[in-house]
């Protein structure tokens, strides 16, 4: 067993509740553990009220209840992306931790997974470019052939960029509500 297993099984608790107990005029420390309980409708499942057990969840089998559970998203959301307008349906499914991370978020969203895959198609592209001479140099000779056209492009992206930044100074876009009462 490594030192850090048996660090973690003898490190004390993050939160110690103690309390001062007289027993027979001398004062005696006692410790309560914390135990949290948490109610709600995590699963697609519905369970009646009554039927519903509670389970220890820990830091060893949290992911497994997480997949046993199955818990899940389902909204609309105001399209940010640029070129698009409208609402996007987001259907988020949760099987552990790491789903939580904004590239495994990033992957359950239809127009975000194809940006992704854009992005990792480029980055192999630019780390192929830079190993082989011949495909740099084709690519120089591309980007020099349409050289003329590159600015109109740059210019479009910067403008999709001043829009987006625009849009999410709002107020409205910003979750802050407007006072109409302020004096």
């Amino acid at each position: 067993m490594n030192t850090q297993r048996k660090l973690d099984k003898v490190r004390p608790p993050r939160v110690q509740i103690t309390y001062d107990v007289e027993l027979g005029g001398a004062v005696e420390k006692k410790e309560l553990p914390l135990v949290i309980g948490v109610i709600g409708q995590f699963a697609e499942q519905s369970i009646p009220m009554r039927e519903r057990r509670f389970m220890h969840v820990d830091k060893d089998n949290f992911n497994a209840v997480m997949e046993g559970l199955s818990p899940s998203l389902e909204l609309q959301v105001e399209s940010a992306l640029p070129g698009q307008s409208g609402f996007i349906n987001v259907d988020l499914r949760f099987k552990s931790m790491a789903d939580f991370t904004p590239e495994n978020l990033a992957k359950q969203i239809e127009p975000l997974r194809n940006l992704l895959e854009v992005r990792s198609k480029l980055s192999d592209l630019k780390g192929r470019a830079l190993s082989n001479e011949k495909l740099r140099d084709r690519l120089a000779e591309i980007l020099a052939e349409h050289a003329d056209k590159l600015p109109q492009v740059n210019e479009g992206a910067e403008t999709a960029v001043t829009e987006n930044t625009a849009d999410d100074a709002t107020p409205e876009n910003n979750n802050i509500p407007e006072d109409n009462n302020a004096q």
